[in-house]
């Protein structure tokens, strides 16, 4: 694993992962709340197999990358073009997790045909979208956490500061995943914790706020992958994004939630060799 750190503007800068494979089709990997931006561990043998290398960052605020308060789902997208263009890739595809999802949408939107194809597990629609009951379905700390972020940072700060603690509400189905090559997520969420809550909260912050791109703007073909079970983001998230993104496909996997949809990822990432 390659990792560098890249100047974009303004003084920040990204910190960057890269599996370095030239010759590969290259994925840009867009990473969960609170996740550090390391490409996904249990991905790699599958992704060995298709050809793929791996690239990707820490969003502004967590890890290796310098904060960017207000940040949107759009100005993620610009990150992308600059770490792209960093590393000289021209087009490349997108894969996200979670809101990770969100923001490879985001790319899809904003980035035009730099971005080739666009896979998704449990993506975010964006706040206040027409015919979607948004909250519906969530865990309460979900409603609690996104409902005060959706009031501005300084009140999702005050209720980090309170001693707020997120319950997953993890089933024994989820539990079982961890104790498997996907126990992944906490190796990349712990250290994003450790490192304090700025990147989480300017995460929730801008699942709220507009995204400044429109995913019915997206030409590249879209897999959106849902669990019907998923009370982190409800699969109804997923039918709105299908609804909208011009070259979508929706797979609804009925019992699987926000956690176990991850088992589904290999056969997503087939789907995404075969578009490119």
């Amino acid at each position: 694993m390659i990792e560098l750190d890249i100047p974009v503007g303004g003084g920040r800068t990204l910190h960057v992962y890269d599996t370095g494979e030239v010759g590969r089709a290259p994925v840009m990997w867009h990473h969960g709340t609170p996740n550090l931006g390391s490409p996904p561990e249990p991905l790699f043998a599958a992704s060995d197999r298709l050809g793929l290398r791996w690239v990707s960052f820490d969003r502004p605020g967590y890890g290796g990358s310098t904060p960017a308060p207000g940040r949107t789902v759009a100005s993620v997208a610009g990150d992308a073009a600059k770490v792209a263009d960093a590393l000289g890739l021209d087009r490349f595809a997108v894969v996200g997790y979670s809101g990770g999802g969100s923001y490879a949408l985001g790319c899809a939107a904003a980035l035009g045909d730099r971005v080739q194809a666009a896979l998704t597990l449990a993506a975010i629609a964006p706040y206040g979208a027409d015919g979607l009951d948004w909250f519906t379905g969530m865990v309460p700390s979900g409603v609690a956490a996104l409902g005060t972020a959706a009031a501005g940072r300084q009140a999702r700060t005050a209720l980090e500061a309170s001693g707020f603690a997120y319950d997953c509400e993890f089933t024994a189905a989820d539990l079982a995943l961890f104790e498997g090559p996907w126990g992944w997520l906490g190796k990349v969420a712990e250290p994003a914790l450790a490192a304090g809550p700025h990147g989480q909260i300017d995460d929730d912050v801008s699942y709220t706020l507009p995204w400044g791109c429109d995913p019915g703007a997206i030409d590249a073909p879209v897999l959106l992958l849902h669990g019907t079970a998923d009370r982190i983001i409800p699969a109804a998230h997923g039918s709105w994004l299908a609804a909208q993104c011009p070259n979508a496909e929706l797979r609804l996997l009925e019992g699987d939630s926000h956690f176990t949809i991850v088992e589904h990822a290999e056969s997503g990432l087939e789907w995404l060799r075969r578009q490119l």
